[in-house]
């Protein structure tokens, strides 16, 4: 996944935030030297062709984060720690767990989704509409629907989303949640995941979770706690990346961008040209905590006129690189239903791209289609400046945004 103080409670506080549709982000240019929070040196690589060798390059990887050698990457565990997940895996064993479930996200599969995703959409906009002005459009839209979606690919459609919402937090806190309070809570998503592949095994069905079993049982090398952290980890990674994403553009559209809502409005084709553009430059979240998406040089290599030595912490800015002048040369809002010139990185690149790129994609679409096409007069009831911001996550979106209609 793409991955930033000290805080109390969930994720909230009261200190102004810069919205995310003007973010701060490293001017691309050759790699620095910097350091993470935890003192540990890193190089800071921020062009869009030195990103994407970061993210390609055999000579860096995931596993080399997690070597015995290896120093300090965060001051509390995430999700993203576990050395014997997916994530941080490289090599054969890695294309072998990913093999697992890859074929439930190619853009084939993906598309027989579409006609119920349209459905749910469609229902949770009635919902909106019933309720009246004015609405909280993230407790009844941009949360509810990824977590839907999710949930029926998974078959989990009694999945509690409160606890939900506590886990995913846990799971993707850099400085919100006590390193105590994160291993209870993943302690408890945990178990979570085991008591559903229990279910599975006795009561197979048509659902993600029993074709991840199939294939772990036709392979024969994963191991239950590589499965249970499969099995969490799609969980999270299924709906924060949408949600996420759906709540900042909706920051952006009904406020700098509001011209563009009624062209959103007009056709699919319009919404998923904005999606690509609104994924590229509206970022998931801050680098504050992590600079970048991290990897380790396994031996000596050169980026961009840098030499790098083996065993050095490199973080891929993918913010910067999605804004690299020398790249994308228009601005946001004359380029919002333009193709893009270069590929973004939103999703990273390489062995380790996003394998929910497309199914987030297709919902992020299709939910700004229809939402435009439902409420052509929908605006924000409060200016960006004022807007309660989850934080302390690797993500950050708004923990609430009122709107009307």
């Amino acid at each position: 996944m793409s991955a930033e103080n000290s805080a109390t409670g969930a994720g909230t506080g009261t200190a102004p935030l810069t919205p995310l549709h003007c973010p701060r982000h490293a001017e691309a240019g050759p790699p620095r030297l910097s350091a993470l929070p935890t003192g540990t040196p890193v190089w800071l690589v921020s062009r869009h062709a030195d990103v994407r060798q970061v993210l390609t390059d055999p000579r860096l990887g995931r596993a080399p984060l997690y070597a015995p050698d290896a120093p300090p990457l965060t001051n509390a565990p995430n999700l993203l720690d576990d050395p014997n997940s997916m994530l941080n895996i490289d090599g054969t064993e890695h294309q072998r767990l990913r093999r697992t479930v890859q074929r439930a996200f190619t853009p084939r599969a993906i598309a027989r989704w579409r006609p119920w995703v349209a459905s749910v959409i469609e229902g949770l906009i009635d919902e909106l509409i019933d309720h009246g002005n004015p609405a909280d459009i993230v407790a009844g839209y941009t949360r509810p629907l990824p977590v839907a979606v999710i949930s029926r690919l998974m078959g989990l459609d009694n999945l509690d989303s409160k606890r939900l919402a506590h886990w995913s937090d846990h799971a993707l806190s850099t400085t919100a949640y006590s390193a105590e309070a994160i291993v209870t809570a993943m302690g408890e998503f945990a178990e979570f995941g085991s008591a559903v592949i229990a279910e599975r095994r006795a009561d197979p069905g048509e659902d993600l979770v029993s074709s991840l079993l199939a294939a772990a049982a036709e392979d024969g090398s994963i191991t239950e706690g590589q499965l249970v952290t499969l099995v969490i980890g799609l969980v999270v990674a299924g709906h924060e990346t949408t949600m996420t994403s759906l709540g900042n553009a909706l920051v952006y559209l009904l406020g700098d961008g509001r011209d563009a809502w009624q062209r959103l409005a007009a056709d699919e084709a319009s919404a998923a040209a904005a999606t690509e553009q609104l994924l590229r430059a509206v970022p998931l979240g801050d680098t504050d905590y992590f600079p970048g998406l991290l990897r380790r040089t396994v031996e000596e290599v050169e980026i961009g006129g840098v030499v790098i030595p083996a065993g050095s912490v490199v973080a891929a800015d993918t913010n910067a690189a999605n804004m690299d002048p020398e790249v994308f040369t228009g601005d946001l809002l004359t380029e919002l239903f333009s193709p893009l010139v270069a590929p973004m990185y939103t999703f990273g690149a390489g062995p380790h791209h996003c394998l929910g790129a497309w199914l987030a994609r297709m919902e992020l679409e299709l939910a700004l289609h229809r939402l435009a096409r439902r409420l052509p007069a929908l605006r924000l009831t409060e200016p960006a400046g004022s807007i309660d911001w989850r934080r302390g996550l690797l993500t950050r979106s708004p923990n609430s945004l009122q709107v009307a209609w």
